[in-house]
């Protein structure tokens, strides 16, 4: 019974999360029969059927017809939303449909290898880890790897379909490249255009600037994982049938480094895999890794056109593209700073600089973001201001919420030894505009993280790059040892980059660059935040008194004794946050808790995709009592526990300690 919870709980969080970003399959989903109580193990497994049937809706598997967006639609729960996008975006679905192939070995350890589309006229990509089965890095250049039978010979069928016993054969001539790790998870071959059927499709163009939209497809090969835990599931979307040629749309969520990150539903044969913008048909991301029911990750198209560019003119890219003199004065000093010499510039949509030793790692700075990247994907630390720069910072205000009411910046108590000194500051607080800090000295993360939200007077901001905080010392921070590309972490916000950003533009932006303090991130998984979590504070502003909409949130880690060590900083598995408001219905002080535990997708074992495997898990949100995170933390939340309306000694409260599976079960009063 309790697997069969834990799976109901899993299906229902990636269900959430694909909603959250999709008003129109959100509303499509609704028109859904109510989910049943779970009362036995028969409403189990019937609520467990009817998620699995959003999920397919959602998120559908579909099959492929004669090289063409010929889609099937034939399950019952098939989405008229998915089936209309589709359908409008066939004169792009059909090129990119043609350039994607299967990539087949003769000799080699496996049948084929994973996936691989045409990104130049007579050049496949696909990932390192796949290229890696079959080829390797040889004195001058890269060679197909021997097998028992001598080298390893590759081809790309561009077939492969169920029910067709045609193929569409190219052979793999050579491979051109393989990107080193811990570099972009990228290889390029060159194909013969020549023998084979008579035509090949012509390459998909890629996008210059990927974006989030839930409006995408990945199409490749997936093949049968018996890793995953949840085997019936996994037989209920892909109808039993793998190694084909498939569709599955899905959203791209967010942009990270070198990366994005999407949901479109995958397995391991998809390694290589295209993901396509269905609005433009161009190429929006190079599948390369995911976790079951949660986030997987592509190579962004712009950063596999830099390297295809290098491949091509056979040397580090010069002079060309969009930038010219103005892009490159505009981050001269940041470069400058960054590498300690002069170098070469080159301004595509991107800008990369070989500075001083040909030996060091290239700097990637992206314009469109503010982005500046090292070679292993992970953003570099901009310089950081002047200890007497932040005297204009505020920090977190106690009398924000206004009508009288002082809610004062929790204090930590059972460690205060360990609360890090602060030049300038006798309490330890780092204040920023429009929220604080306060750090741990042994664990060089926060202890927490305080905002003042002002969602009536919220700006949209461009996203700047990481900072350190010259108030205390930089050995104190936390600044790259466990950050980069899996199986390291991603920098979290405590304290999101959106919720400072508020008041006049220029404030706003001064406000989200604060944000990036690193003083303000702990190491979390990439799929770390459910989609509830995320939206915690949004969901209070709308029950804010009036149109005030003034929030204050606090945020930080549970700092435990066993928590892992990774890269030689102990990582947190557990996160709380605290969110006070006035409530629109009540016009009292009201404030409330919540845990989030990324225990379960620490790295471990083996990750999803022909590499390491992660845990399907999907993190969940719980609401708690401020008393019990006073207990666990050491942090006193003074008369926030008095106006919580979760009493910790309440025999009930066992049963509110349930995930959250929508916003409206948080209980505000």
């Amino acid at each position: 019974m309790d697997t069969k919870r834990s799976q109901l709980e899993r299906l229902r969080a990636a269900n959430a999360w694909v909603r959250l970003g999709d008003k129109n399959l959100r509303a499509e989903t609704f028109e859904a029969e109510e989910t049943p109580t779970l009362e036995s193990a028969l409403d189990v497994d019937a609520a467990i059927e009817l998620e699995s049937i959003v999920m397919r809706r959602e998120r559908p598997v579909l099959a492929i017809r004669e090289n063409s967006a010929h889609l099937v639609f034939v399950d019952a729960a098939d989405s008229a939303i998915w089936e209309a996008r589709l359908k409008d975006a066939r004169s792009g679905l059909d090129k990119a449909i043609r350039a994607v192939g299967r990539i087949e070995l003769e000799g080699g350890p496996l049948a084929w290898a994973g996936t691989g589309w045409l990104v130049h006229d007579n050049i496949v990509v696909t990932n390192r880890h796949v290229a890696e089965i079959f080829a390797e890095r040889a004195a001058g250049g890269f060679n197909f790897s021997r097998g028992s039978q001598g080298q390893i010979r590759a081809s790309v069928d561009y077939l492969q379909e169920f029910d067709n016993p045609n193929t569409l054969v190219f052979r793999l001539i050579r491979p051109l490249h393989i990107e080193p790790a811990p570099g972009p998870d990228v290889a390029f071959f060159e194909t013969d255009v020549v023998s084979g059927q008579e035509r090949l499709a012509s390459q998909v163009a890629l996008s210059k600037r990927p974006r989030a939209t839930p409006n995408v497809a990945t199409i490749g090969y997936p093949a049968q994982d018996g890793r995953i835990p949840d085997q019936a599931l996994m037989e209920r979307i892909y109808g039993g049938r793998y190694d084909k040629k498939r569709l599955a749309p899905g959203a791209i969520t967010s942009l990270s480094g070198t990366r994005i990150l999407h949901n479109c539903t995958t397995l391991g044969g998809n390694s290589g895999s295209i993901v396509v913008d269905l609005d433009s048909g161009e190429a929006l991301g190079l599948h390369f890794s995911g976790t079951f029911l949660s986030t997987n990750y592509a190579v962004r198209s712009d950063v596999v056109q830099q390297l295809l560019d290098r491949v091509r003119s056979r040397r580090a890219p010069v002079g060309r593209g969009l930038g010219g003199a103005r892009e490159a004065q505009a981050v001269g000093a940041t470069v400058n700073a960054l590498a300690g010499g002069a170098g070469q510039i080159t301004i595509p949509l991107i800008i990369s600089v070989s500075v001083g030793d040909s030996t060091k790692p290239a700097i990637t700075v992206f314009p469109d973001t503010g982005s500046v990247v090292g070679s292993d994907g992970e953003s570099l630390l901009e310089v950081t201001e002047s200890v007497e720069s932040y005297a204009d910072r505020e920090g977190y205000v106690p009398t924000f919420l206004g009508d009288g009411v002082e809610v004062a910046l929790p204090v930590v108590l059972r460690y205060s030894d360990d609360v890090q000194p602060v030049e300038g500051s006798d309490s330890g607080e780092l204040r920023y505009h429009h929220f604080s800090v306060v750090m741990s000295r042994s664990r060089r993360l926060c202890f927490l993280s305080a905002v003042n939200i002002d969602g009536a007077e919220s700006k949209k901001t461009r996203r700047p790059g990481w900072r350190l905080d010259p108030r205390i010392p930089e050995r104190q921070q936390v600044i790259k040892e466990c950050y980069g590309n899996p199986p390291k972490f991603s920098r979290g916000h405590m304290t999101r980059r959106e919720d400072p950003a508020w008041g006049s533009q220029s404030l706003a932006q001064r406000a989200n660059a604060d944000s990036m303090h690193v003083t303000n991130a702990t190491p979390q998984m990439q799929a770390f935040n459910a989609p509830i979590w995320l939206e915690l504070e949004d969901y209070a502003l709308q029950n804010a008194k009036g149109d005030g909409m003034r929030i204050s949130v606090f945020t930080g880690p549970y700092f435990r004794d066993d928590d892992p060590s990774y890269y030689g900083v102990a990582v947190p598995a557990s996160f709380w946050k605290v969110i006070a408001f006035i409530h629109d219905g009540t016009g009292e002080l009201c404030a409330t808790g919540y845990e989030m535990d990324q225990q379960d997708s620490l790295p471990g074992g083996e990750e999803f995709v022909f590499g390491p495997f992660n845990s399907s898990h999907v993190n969940q949100t719980i609401q708690v009592p401020i008393r019990t995170i006073e207990e666990k933390t050491g942090i006193s939340f003074g008369i926030l526990v008095d106006v919580d309306p979760l009493d910790a000694e309440d025999e009930t409260i066992e049963a509110i300690r349930a995930p959250l599976q929508r916003l409206e079960q948080i209980r505000f009063v």
